[in-house]
């Protein structure tokens, strides 16, 4: 398979060494500097990961051109209702996950979970925590907002995420730290005066995130539509 990769950084260069390790082709890799590559473009699949001023016009880009496109880059998502459009438009094919891990997709449904258990107990405050190296430009990230999404919909008294402690009851709280080196660590945490519940996952490498974009890469080559990894995972 012949794969385009969209965002060369530290991402983009764990996805090519994974890619090829199981493979691959890299067909080309688009980067800020060579955007004018886009023009002669030719894949099977695109994975981007770029950053989240750029995902925007990159996605539209791929599906302009024909490329089903895996796309991991958060921050953006108050577009990504015209790229659905356009996928449909288009007959095309766009995959978009805030997180790759299949450890991380668990976590998720770990945590709609509890929430629905812990709608019952208003006794209980709600906190979210997000932990990223600091080179990562967006706050909260995207892994937070879809914890804090899975949260809202399943706890009626929480109403709004808010990216801070939180001073209201109806406001879900997010804290986000830039750290190191750290690749992702996420925690929801329920408070009490009695007692706490705390559920966590800590990324210890980017391979996770890699492998899994590019098991959904291979898969998606023959889907059409808009597609999560709910579809990939069939949960």
């Amino acid at each position: 398979m012949k794969i385009l990769l969209v965002g060369y950084g530290k991402m983009g260069k764990t996805i090519e060494r994974v890619a090829t390790d199981r493979g691959h082709e890299i067909a080309g890799r688009i980067d800020i500097d060579n955007q004018h590559e886009f023009d002669k473009a030719s894949a099977d699949v695109a994975i981007e990961f770029s950053h989240p001023d750029a995902a925007f016009e990159n996605v539209k880009k791929c599906l302009m051109r024909g490329i089903p496109v895996v796309c991991g880059t958060t921050g953006w998502l108050n577009k990504k209702n015209e790229i659905e459009r356009l996928a449909n438009e288009k007959d095309g094919t766009f995959f978009y996950a805030s997180n790759y891990s299949l450890g991380v997709n668990i976590f998720f449904k770990v945590n709609e979970y509890l929430a629905k258990i812990m709608n019952n107990f208003d006794a209980y405050d709600i906190q979210l925590e997000e932990i990223h190296h600091t080179e990562k430009k967006d706050a909260p990230s995207g892994t937070a907002i879809t914890l804090a999404e899975g949260v809202l919909k399943n706890v009626t008294r929480k109403k709004q995420w808010v990216n801070s402690e939180g001073k209201e009851s109806a406001e879900l709280g997010i804290k986000s730290f830039r750290i190191g080196t750290v690749p992702g660590t996420h925690t929801v945490k329920y408070t009490s005066l009695m007692d706490d519940i705390e559920i966590k996952h800590t990324a210890h490498t980017r391979e996770a995130f890699a492998l899994g974009a590019v098991m959904v890469a291979e898969w998606i080559k023959a889907k059409k539509g808009v597609l999560n990894m709910d579809d990939f995972l069939k949960f």
